[in-house]
């Protein structure tokens, strides 16, 4: 049996577009604990594309949000020692873009947590293709409570 993605692992019924495994419609990317950073490859499909070749720059800062998003609930996890992955949402983020994305290449991103302090995380996200370092990114991510539209998003 395949190892299992934090998005299918904890969010089976989830419906982001990012990364719900059950958005038909979504980029349903599959984000991957490896050692201290969280790994994802990712196909982007034709109607991605800004233009013939090139990735969206929406598509690039979505799956690099969403990925970072499950870094921070992943770290959140493990810090706090809990089974269920907080519920939490983008506070805000930066992308910025080095080189245009081609298309016809399977995308690597890789996060890092690189602040963790009560209910926020701050990440740090690269997007890589062919080799060559596409994007940069950086999200500060929040642990929502009881009573926010997000809390009940992956129970």
């Amino acid at each position: 049996m395949s190892e299992l993605s934090l998005q299918d692992r904890y969010a089976p019924r989830g419906v982001c577009f990012g990364c719900g495994p059950a958005n038909d419609q979504g980029l349903r990317i599959k984000s991957l604990v490896r050692g201290d950073e969280v790994v994802c490859d990712w196909r982007p499909q034709p109607q991605h594309r800004a233009f013939a070749g090139i990735l969206n720059g929406g598509i690039a800062g979505a799956i690099l949000d969403c990925h970072s998003n499950w870094t921070a609930v992943h770290a959140m996890m493990v810090r706090d020692g809990t089974e269920a992955p907080p519920p939490t949402v983008t506070a805000e983020f930066t992308v910025k873009m080095l080189r245009p994305t081609p298309m016809d290449a399977t995308l690597h991103l890789r996060a890092k947590v690189a602040e963790l302090r009560g209910d926020r995380a701050v990440v740090d996200a690269t997007l890589e293709a062919s080799g060559k370092l596409c994007a940069i990114f950086r999200g500060t991510f929040v642990a929502v409570k009881e009573g926010h539209p997000a809390y009940a998003r992956w129970r």
